[in-house]
């Protein structure tokens, strides 16, 4: 059920889906049906003039800075949603700022939140924290285990968070959760570590792997958060478009030839990169490929009530459109 929300503060508002969600809000702000009366963007870098929205305040801050909390209680903040987080820190990582950001910044936001009396909090995680297993479900569901992976910085730290959450669900339950869980996002700016996948004149996989892919719309992902911040809706959620694609048959998509690589061989290439300090991923990154996490979207459709507007093979093409059009 819809209530009017006094104030809705974002986290990593200057980053990929903080931009989208802050557009869809002050949209959403100067309807007729209002149920925002402001918006306070925040990030850690300035928002330039230029890309300033109307309607938005726009803060520069920390996760990792107790002043988050004098921000949101100068604004009156009841929903905080939370999208601020560090894949990657280049080419040679450091584990230990990722955690400050991932983990401990999430900590103090959950801590700036609990002193200002905000309502509700919406994390966005991962499917990176159920873990790359070999005995993963073919099909996970948002009671499986998340067991992450040590050997991965992004997805042990979405682990600790989501660890982190559920004691907090269990002593401060005053602050209501709404935790997303997106498979691999794609939209037509999506630029990562997937995306640089398809790059090559060749598609290259593993020989033995399907490498399966749920793939979740930019665009669904921001709109379920701003359904988030603006109903009453709480729970843990995968976000991902209806069905699943090999990395064979996504090469087949793009025309280009699918070349599974000898296991060994990859690892090797791996080691040997990393110890030259061309790359922050050991052989250990093979799993990332090797064995993907297929998230359900069940209880998104049935319990937070969200039809996904593509399915995975509806996003892989619009992705493929919209970058065929940007290159033309």
């Amino acid at each position: 059920m819809s209530k009017n929300i006094t104030s809705v503060l974002i986290t990593g508002a200057g980053g990929y889906i903080g931009r989208i969600v802050v557009k869809k809000l002050a949209a959403l702000k100067a309807s007729d049906d209002a149920k925002i009366d402001a918006i306070v963007a925040t990030d850690v870098r300035e928002t330039p003039k230029a890309d300033q929205i109307d309607g938005v305040t726009y803060v520069t801050a920390d996760i990792r800075s107790r002043d988050l909390a004098a921000i949101l209680e100068e604004h009156k903040v009841d929903v905080v949603a939370h999208l601020a987080a560090m894949v990657s820190a280049g080419k040679k990582d450091d584990r230990e700022l990722l955690y400050s950001i991932d983990v401990l910044g999430t900590k103090n936001v959950l801590e700036c939140c609990l002193a200002a009396k905000v309502s509700k909090i919406i994390v966005t995680s991962s499917g990176a924290s159920y873990g790359y297993y070999a005995d993963n479900p073919d099909w996970l569901d948002e009671n499986d285990a998340l067991r992450g992976n040590v050997e991965m910085p992004y997805s042990d730290n979405k682990r600790q968070v989501e660890e982190m959450l559920s004691r907090w669900r269990r002593d401060h339950p005053q602050l209501k959760q709404l935790i997303l869980r997106p498979g691999t996002v794609l939209g037509d700016t999506a630029a990562n570590q997937i995306t640089a996948l398809f790059d090559g004149r060749v598609v290259m996989g593993l020989r033995g792997a399907a490498i399966p892919f749920v793939l979740i719309w930019d665009d669904d992902v921001a709109e379920i958060i701003v359904v988030g911040a603006t109903s009453d809706k709480t729970g843990i959620f995968n976000l991902a478009g209806d069905g699943a694609l090999t990395m064979q048959e996504m090469a087949k998509m793009l025309g280009k030839p699918f070349v599974p690589l000898p296991v060994t061989l990859v690892k090797g290439a791996l080691w040997g990169l990393s110890k030259l300090g061309l790359s922050s991923f050991g052989p250990e990154q093979v799993n990332f490929l090797r064995y993907r996490p297929v998230l359900a979207n069940r209880r998104l459709k049935e319990e937070f009530g969200y039809i996904p507007r593509k399915t995975t093979r509806e996003v892989f093409e619009y992705f493929l459109e919209t970058r065929s059009r940007a290159q033309a």
